[in-house]
């Protein structure tokens, strides 16, 4: 499993971890394997919505969605990387019981009930698709995500629980905490062992609630979060998420991480300088950030579409030329 021919230069760093989930790692992945030798991939397991819903009720496995979504984010560029990223994204139509189910999850779940094991089949698929790095489950079983959220009731103050991850993505109150179900889950030794060895971890972006936060949850990981001696960065989001963090200000973000990551410190928080333009808030962010051991970076690493105007991911692109002023 080697690098991709993503550049010309070589990797500033020998290894990288990214935890999170989603779009928000997947992109992460995409800049990291830029950057570096070989990348791990290190995956939220809380999911209960789509395909990765269903086949987690049905067969008691982990969510593969975001799995199978970090193994396409590592695909070698080349014409036979993109084939397989495609293949292992593609979704089936049609108005039977396979509509919206991806080949990958598929692949992840199938060849995990041929060996016996979910780790040792994303291993396998690793090497079949040649992936810049290593994909690993944050825990070896399904995690359920509860939130305390406030604004649901006649009494604003209120708190009310809300289960599941996607309700607690789509609540239309507001997420006061988080925690797990079962509490304190083992983190995948492979995990905790890529966090060790690796020289930076990343950290978001993504939904902060449902993909960020639960990895500092896990005792295993935020223990090995305190130990290693790799640079850590928090990449903050570029816009509150509908649901889970409308309304939400970057300070805010970085106070509900904080909050639920006790004193964990981290080396620097990355965020888009265009998100942020006033002195005041510009103010505020580096206390909070102070609070966390942290230096804010301001840099653009927001996409375009091409015609100047702006998206809400970041680009993998940019995001890859930041990582890498980390590494000096």
């Amino acid at each position: 499993m080697t690098r991709s021919q993503d550049s010309s230069f070589p990797p500033a760093f020998d290894k990288i971890a990214c935890l999170g989930g989603g779009h928000g790692l997947f992109n992460t992945l995409r800049a990291a394997r830029q950057q570096a030798t070989y990348v791990s991939a290190i995956v939220t397991v809380a999911d209960d919505g789509g395909s990765s819903g269903r086949m987690r009720r049905e067969f008691n496995c982990l969510p593969p969605g975001d799995l199978r979504m970090a193994l396409a984010a590592l695909m070698d560029n080349t014409d036979r990387g993109v084939l397989w990223e495609q293949a292992l994204q593609h979704r089936f139509g049609g108005k039977g019981s396979l509509n919206g189910h991806a080949i990958g999850n598929f692949l992840i779940t199938g060849l995990a009930q041929v060996i016996g094991d979910e780790q040792q089949a994303l291993d396998e698929l690793a090497r079949i698709f040649r992936v810049c790095g290593r994909v690993i489950p944050m825990s070896p079983e399904p995690l359920d995500l509860e939130a305390e959220v406030i604004g649901l009731g006649v009494d604003p103050r209120e708190v009310n629980p809300v289960r599941g991850q996607v309700a607690v993505a789509t609540t239309l109150g507001q997420v006061r905490r988080v925690k797990l179900h079962p509490a304190e889950p083992p983190a995948s030794p492979a995990a905790v062992e890529a966090i060790m060895e690796s020289d930076l971890v990343t950290m978001g972006p993504g939904s902060w609630f449902s993909s960020v936060i639960p990895h500092v949850l896990v005792p295993g990981i935020i223990h090995a979060l305190k130990e290693t001696s790799a640079k850590k960065i928090l990449i903050l989001n570029l816009v509150p998420e509908p649901g889970e963090t409308s309304g939400m200000s970057i300070e805010h973000h970085i106070h509900m991480m904080r909050q639920h990551s006790a004193d964990l410190s981290v080396d620097y928080l990355l965020i888009d300088e265009s998100t942020v333009t006033g002195d005041a808030a510009r103010l505020h962010i580096e206390r909070a950030a102070s609070a966390m051991g942290a230096e804010v970076v301001y840099r653009d690493v927001r996409e375009d579409d091409g015609r100047g105007r702006f998206t809400d991911r970041h680009d993998h692109t940019k995001l890859a030329n930041v990582l890498a002023e980390f590494a000096r």
